[in-house]
């Protein structure tokens, strides 16, 4: 049995094991759904490709949209820009690395209107991943299908609009939780006023998975988050049919693919209970309809061409789970931003999968199979009992705000990279089978410098054309909507918004009027000792590695202090709390800094902590901007500690971060006893503190 399954496996199954199980002559498309959300599943209509896409600024990615139409795609789905996602304007001087990286720039109703340029929105199903900053974004998209002669209730997609997996796992929060839940609420109630076709909630557990929980966790946290947001919504008054109805669930599908499958069959029976639970009693209120996507966490750099077949076997996994939507991860995504032709694979592996294998001809091809339905039976009971866990918090907020479920997260990652860093789980061309040599992608590189200048540019024309007073009146009753000032705190803030960015006002600006009342919200990272080296146990290369530190230590009188932080607006934190925890036990000083700062705040906060060394872990590609502007403001502060880059960083980049004074460069997929060695490499034998 592999420890990491989310629910033990048995070598045999037989049809003793499905003694219990209550749904074995269910049909598709009947109560609890466990066999499919529609009779026929696939037969009449496969499920939709719909590709997470988003390139610098709205002209590029408008291009990419209308090619993917023209190859027959039925759905698009957005990915922002970290600056968007934060709800900061392009020319915003803390956030200019960030601009048009992974995913493209939206400050305005006028980008908007180019991004959709040309495409029907109300024959297209338009998802958008955003939570943080979801009140200009989505106010920005529905005034620019006005503008295009698309009202409102004839829009189809769905709003991610998840903000509490935001601060559980992804971390594009910009409020505390509390205003965080007004504002998703607000988000949901106008939705069902005026969009009826539109989903006004794509519950998360996609980014729960990528930071370290397996599939029970990730479940149960996705349908914790789902019952807080209808309890509050039914409590405010809404109907439960309703707000259940216009609900859509996200997930990861990783590599364990028969837990996967019983994963999404489960999460269909758990959601049916738990509708009708919450009042709802509709059919459509019970069905859990999904959107899927491949693991980003399952890709690997070493040998990366092996990743086709694990996005393969990944998407066949949900489609046997009876997803509704797919995305299909690139192969290279591991080594940079995806190129267009690993996209391309990307989307023809879903085309293969609907026209040359026979999949959508038969409803549930695996129902009744002894493991498939005893797994999905165990992995409902599982998650039951980490719903009870949550409850035992005080409930998902209470979960959040003690960082019990932050802490869940962490220690299953750490988990993870000890079984696979000691080999003892297995990844085939990482720590198993690495004779081949490694592949070169060809891979997107943008220029965040040009796309932020076009950007720019199209803000000062924006704000040039408008009517100023009108602007300030539109912002200033968005104020007011959350509550400064007398009779303050009343009004549907999307609404308030909608007016604001009908006028013309920008992203940062709609968010800076909410700032006026809810001040941008601020959480310190951590990470927990001991939970790596306990699953690393007695290796070999392990002991040898922590053997190097204590004898720096023993040199040096002290242990090698190392400040370790994220760069930039990249809130994805699983890895850098994993290589605290593990220099950590190795016998470092570990500093671990904030989340979104600047290079200068880096070096401010890098002189305080007076490093040996400094560790910067990077992600989005902002890297080539940020780091050589960080080592400037460390030259600055007279610090001359060597700084360490661990993360994506693409091969050509490479030779130019050296030049600019990065010490030495770590890779995705670096077992953590080599990135301890390779972090004490880039000090002298002798070194002395650092004098910054």
């Amino acid at each position: 049995m592999n420890d990491a399954y989310s629910v033990p496996r048995k070598p045999l199954y037989t049809r003793a094991d499905l003694p219990d199980v209550p749904w074995l002559d269910a049909r598709p498309g009947e109560f609890p759904f466990v066999r499919g959300i529609h009779a026929t599943m696939y037969a009449q209509r496969p499920w939709t490709i719909r590709q997470y896409a988003g390139y610098a600024d709205a002209s590029a990615t408008n291009l990419a949209y209308r090619r993917a139409i023209e190859s027959g795609a039925r759905g698009l789905s957005v990915a922002f820009d970290l600056p968007t996602h934060r709800g900061h304007d392009s020319d915003d001087e803390s956030i200019g690395g960030d601009v048009g990286m992974a995913g493209v720039a939206i400050d305005s109703v006028e980008d908007m209107k180019r991004l959709f340029e040309g495409i029907a929105l109300d024959e297209v199903s338009v998802s958008m991943t955003m939570s943080g900053a979801v009140l200009p974004v989505l106010a920005a998209f529905i005034v620019a299908a006005e503008e295009s002669g698309v009202e409102p209730a004839r829009l189809r997609g769905t709003i991610q609009n998840d903000i509490l997996k935001e601060f559980m796992a992804r971390n594009t929060w910009i409020f505390a939780p509390q205003p965080s839940m007004r504002i998703a609420t607000d988000v949901v109630q106008h939705v069902l006023a005026h969009l009826p076709q539109f989903n006004a909630m794509s519950v998360s557990g996609y980014h729960l998975q990528e930071a370290g929980a397996d599939g029970v966790l990730e479940l149960a946290l996705t349908l914790a988050n789902a019952r807080e947001y209808v309890r509050r919504l039914v409590d405010a008054g809404a109907d439960a049919d309703r707000v259940c109805a216009q609900l859509s669930f996200f997930f990861a599908v990783g590599p364990d693919f028969f837990g996967e499958i019983a994963k999404l069959r489960a999460a269909r029976v758990l959601w049916a209970e738990l509708a009708r639970s919450l009042g709802a009693r509709s059919a459509r209120a019970a069905q859990l309809r999904m959107h899927c996507q491949t693991a980003g966490s399952s890709l690997h750099a070493q040998h990366a061409h092996n990743n086709i077949v694990r996005t393969t076997i990944e998407a066949l996994a949900a489609v046997l789970g009876g997803t509704q939507s797919l995305h299909t991860n690139a192969w290279d995504e591991a080594l940079s931003l995806p190129g267009e032709a690993a996209a391309t694979l990307a989307r023809d592996t879903q085309r293969m999968l609907q026209h040359e294998m026979g999949l959508c001809e038969t409803a549930d091809p695996l129902g009744g199979a002894y493991m498939v339905e005893a797994l999905t039976a165990r992995t409902i009971d599982a998650v039951k009992a980490r719903l009870a866990d949550v409850d035992a918090q005080g409930g998902v907020i209470g979960a959040i705000e003690s960082g019990w479920v932050q802490a869940q997260l962490h220690r299953a990652a750490a988990q993870t990279q000890a079984r696979i860093d000691s080999g003892e789980q297995v990844i085939v061309g990482v720590n198993r089978d690495r004779a081949a040599p490694p592949t070169d992608s060809e891979w997107l590189d943008v220029d965040a410098r040009v796309v932020r200048a076009v950007q720019i540019e199209r803000l000062r024309q924006l704000r040039a054309s408008r009517d100023a007073a009108c602007v300030r009146a539109a912002l200033d009753a968005l104020t007011h909507g959350a509550g400064e000032g007398e009779g303050g705190g009343e009004g549907n803030l999307l609404a308030l918004t909608i007016d604001a960015m009908r006028a013309r006002a920008s992203v940062g600006e709609c968010t800076a009027a909410l700032e006026r009342v809810w001040p941008r919200w601020h959480r310190a990272l951590a990470s927990e000792a001991q939970i790596y080296a306990a699953t690393r146990g007695d290796d070999a290369a392990w002991n040898a590695a922590r053997h190097a530190v204590a004898q720096w230590t023993a040199l040096q009188g002290r242990a090698p202090r190392i400040a370790l932080v994220k760069l930039g607006l990249d809130g994805h934190d699983r890895g850098v709390r994993v290589v605290a925890a593990g220099l950590a036990d190795a016998g470092f000083d570990v500093r671990l800094g904030p989340l979104f700062t600047t290079p200068q705040e880096v070096a401010a906060w890098a002189h305080a902590c007076d490093p040996d060394i400094v560790g910067v872990s990077t992600l989005a590609g902002a890297h080539g901007a940020l780091v050589p502007t960080l080592l400037d403001a460390l030259r600055a502060h007279r610090c001359d500690a060597p700084l360490v880059l661990g993360g994506i960083v693409p091969e050509a980049h490479r030779e130019a971060l050296l030049a600019a004074g990065v010490a030495r460069i770590v890779g995705p997929d670096t077992p953590l006893d080599r990135i301890v060695l390779d972090v004490l490499r880039a000090l002298s034998p002798q070194a002395q503190p650092s004098p910054c």
